[in-house]
């Protein structure tokens, strides 16, 4: 048997039975509105789409790139076909069950209305989500949360990650999970001594005391939901982070803005999938992967963009088999701040673009599809003449799944999604659900 095919068969039967007969007595007793999921993760660097989900079958994709283009399915270093005109990277391969299973889509061609190539600014607008504006003073999925229906808790919206990020900037309690296995061992904040101590300091600002209390409780909340399994396993290379209520945004120092690389998101990604299933009040979750800048000696097939997205497809696979059978009633959006320029450039890169390709995961997807009008990469038809024009709006992405699978109402996605222009689109929108 080989890795793919082991992979394939442990995936495949660690997450059969995803039937009602499989879902726990507490799972069952759950709305169904309140067992669904959303999982976002950011590449941040700006990953080069037309890698990702590479129109091989457009003519002017290999002129553009005489050393980074994946070739035609089949030949050797191309890439995984997924239908005439659109191949997936090779790295990606760990994937393509889930291609074929019809729990992984895309949209290509899409992105952020806003114009903007600086890094700092296309983030921001992306999880404001409010493109263009900068005033907005909090993130969409903090916005979102308050539009759930049904009772909020102080783990219903979860970060991993070492720094509070803009998408859950806000007012709503937000879990933050660190990163490595030891991020919920016990700390002094946890000793009852101390929280009472805290909690009589704080006594006098009812702001911060909620927060404090928030804090303790999803503290606790996520300590009692990883110790109720033995998957963890210890490692003293862990960075040890905890915190909750992403109020403030992160710094902008750097692209990637804190973020882990690829390279260890695979552990990371597995215990987030895991205390996801082990919370049912955990609903929302966000992190972010850092590394896709890629402006030297990108690599094709192979190199240093192909290793990045191998420990991604790893990373998600961790994550989809953490999820367990929360997978069944989950999806998970991969999304970047935008794409990179169509040509490649002297130095065997390609710079900052526009258009970009989303991936849609999870049990509740209608994958196996590419989605999305495609531009075409004619120059005629490249924005500015060099990008990928953006044809769908993220926002009209994510607006059908916060209010299909999470059930928001109308009035609920005008507030997260305050500047949502109309779709213009097919009629009847993008239909990423199966149900």
């Amino acid at each position: 048997m080989t890795e793919l095919s082991r992979r394939h068969f442990v995936l495949r039967h660690g997450l059969a039975g995803l039937s009602l007969a499989g879902l726990s007595p507490r799972a069952m007793a759950q709305p169904a509105s309140s067992r669904r999921k959303l999982v976002v993760i950011l590449l941040r660097g700006a990953v080069d789409g037309l890698s990702v989900v590479a129109p091989w079958g457009d003519p002017a994709y290999a002129a553009a790139r005489p050393s980074l283009a994946l070739g035609s399915p089949g030949t050797e270093g191309g890439v995984l076909r997924l239908d005439s005109l659109f191949g997936l990277h090779p790295a990606l391969a760990p994937l393509m069950p889930f291609w074929s299973e019809g729990s992984l889509g895309f949209v290509h061609a899409s992105g952020s209305p806003d114009p903007t190539r600086s890094h700092f600014d296309a983030q921001d607008y992306l999880e404001s989500g409010t493109p263009g504006r900068k005033s907005t003073p909090d993130g969409w999925m903090n916005r979102l949360v308050a539009q759930l229906p049904g009772s909020a808790g102080p783990t219903r919206a979860l970060n991993m990650g070492a720094t509070p990020p803009r998408i859950l900037a806000g007012p709503a309690p937000v879990a933050t999970l660190g990163l490595g296995p030891r991020a919920l061992d016990r700390k002094a904040i946890d000793q009852p001594a101390m929280q009472a101590g805290l909690a009589r300091l704080y006594a006098e600002d009812p702001a911060l005391a909620r927060t404090f209390q928030s804090t303790a409780e999803g503290r606790g909340q996520m300590q009692r939901s990883m110790a109720a399994g033995s998957e963890s396993v210890p490692d003293a290379s862990a960075t040890p982070v905890m915190a909750m209520s992403a109020t403030h945004p992160p710094s902008a120092e750097s692209a990637d803005r804190g973020a882990a690389s690829a390279r260890s998101f695979a552990a990371d990604a597995r215990r987030l999938g895991q205390l996801i299933r082990r919370d049912p009040k955990t609903q929302l979750a966000f992190t972010s992967v850092g590394g896709w800048d890629t402006h030297v000696n990108q690599g094709a097939a192979q190199g240093q963009l192909a290793n990045k997205l191998a420990s991604l497809a790893q990373g998600l696979e961790a994550l989809a088999q953490g999820l367990g059978d929360s997978w069944r009633d989950s999806v998970v959006v991969v999304m970047s701040e935008f794409g990179r320029t169509v040509r490649e450039n002297g130095t065997g890169g390609t710079d900052h673009g526009r258009g970009n390709v989303m991936w849609l995961l999870g049990g509740a997807v209608a994958g196996g599809r590419v989605l999305g009008e495609w531009p075409g990469l004619d120059t005629a038809a490249l924005a500015e003449g060099r990008d990928l024009a953006v044809v769908t709006d993220y926002r009209h992405v994510l607006a059908p799944l916060l209010q299909r699978h999470l059930g928001v109402q109308d009035a609920g996605l005008a507030a997260v999604f305050p500047q949502l222009p109309a779709w213009a689109g097919t009629p009847g929108g993008l239909r990423l659900l199966r149900a």
